[in-house]
């Protein structure tokens, strides 16, 4: 598979600026894989297709404001600072993207905050517009990183061109968020209400959470039309004893397993033992799912529309089969579905 493959025009009107009004009504997409049959439902329609035993694999990460504006010393001038990951909690040192990059340089310092209690140092520039930062911060670790919040804003996508409104801080969140980490949401779980939850537990459906610290590799363009040549950026990934136990004993019990997001699926083709199970896991990954793939672990999914030429629509791609996926998008354009992290829902089964 080349790049090229994956390119289709997306009319910007389709780019979804706002989240639905109430989670579990945005629309849903259903793709049968064996007959190709293609269904137009509402998300919440989503417990119909699960039974008891079934389980949903959930990404429980949670976003943090990792959008800063400061302001340059000497110029005043403003800079928007990405927090990308943090380095070292006790020298306070974190990878950054800076925006306008060309402007920052190895020993600047930027001012955060009205009365600037919040300085950093730049010490490195790791990329052309990656830099490392010093914060220089006299309190306690706690402190800092409540000052960090407290000065951060939700890091929404860039394509949304409106500004940080006070419901994207709950709504650019899953409900089930629970470990600090991600830098961008993952947005399949986005359509998940307490109401839905609760009524897929009653009806039996069992619930296994990792967690993968999503960062802004996930979405960095793809630049070689060889797919192989890609390297994805490496993401914190955790699957304990837990969650193995309930997705092994389901395949065992030849039920479904239903990856709710590109990441969850991500996160499960990263532990796979040699016996086609799920280990457990503690680190790092930057696997990339391309075609073609063969999953060893779910065999259902639930994930948004993805940009063109994403290394998301690729993985989407290798599940569902390239055909079946290029008629399955063409006819979410046709009926209007909207695209991206506040978009709409398809489950592939």
């Amino acid at each position: 598979m080349k790049l090229s493959h994956f390119g289709f025009e997306l009319p910007d009107n389709l780019l979804a600026e706002y989240p639905a009004e109430h989670r579990d009504e945005s629309r849903l997409m259903v793709v049968n894989r064996e007959t190709g049959k293609i269904q137009h439902k509402m998300f919440k329609d989503l417990i119909t297709y699960f039974d008891e035993g079934d389980v949903m694999v959930l990404n429980n990460t949670k976003v943090f404001p990792a959008r800063l504006f400061g302001n340059k010393e000497k110029t005043g001038a403003r800079i928007e600072v990405f927090l990308l990951r943090e380095l070292n909690e006790e020298q306070r040192l974190w990878d950054v993207l800076v925006d306008p990059a060309r402007k920052i340089r190895i020993g600047n310092k930027l001012y955060f905050g009205d009365d600037d209690t919040l300085v950093a140092e730049v010490i490195d520039n790791t990329t052309s517009r990656g830099r490392t930062l010093r914060f220089l911060y006299d309190g306690s670790y706690i402190d800092f990183r409540r000052k960090l919040r407290e000065l951060g804003e939700t890091p929404l996508p860039k394509y949304i061109k409106r500004g940080v409104e006070p419901e994207d801080e709950e709504r650019y969140q899953t409900i089930y968020a629970k470990h600090e980490g991600a830098v961008a949401a993952p947005t399949a779980g986005l359509h998940f209400s307490k109401h839905l939850l609760k009524r897929l537990e009653i009806k039996g459906i069992d619930f296994a959470e990792v967690t993968l610290h999503v960062g802004l590799g996930t979405f960095n363009p793809v630049e070689v039309e060889d797919l192989s040549k890609h390297k994805m950026d490496s993401e914190e990934l955790i699957i304990d004893e837990k969650a193995t136990d309930i997705v092994n004993s389901a395949k065992t019990r030849k039920k479904r397993v239903c990856a709710v997001g590109t990441t969850a699926m991500r996160a499960l083709e990263s532990a796979v033992s040699s016996a086609g199970t799920l280990n457990t896991f503690d680190g790092w990954t930057n696997k990339f799912v391309f075609p073609p793939h063969e999953f060893s672990i779910a065999n259902c999914m639930v994930t948004n529309f993805h940009l063109p030429k994403s290394t998301l629509m690729m993985m989407v791609s290798a599940f569902m089969g390239h055909d079946l996926m290029k008629k399955a998008y063409k006819e979410a354009i046709l009926e209007q579905y909207k695209f991206y992290s506040y978009g709409d829902a398809m489950l592939i089964i």
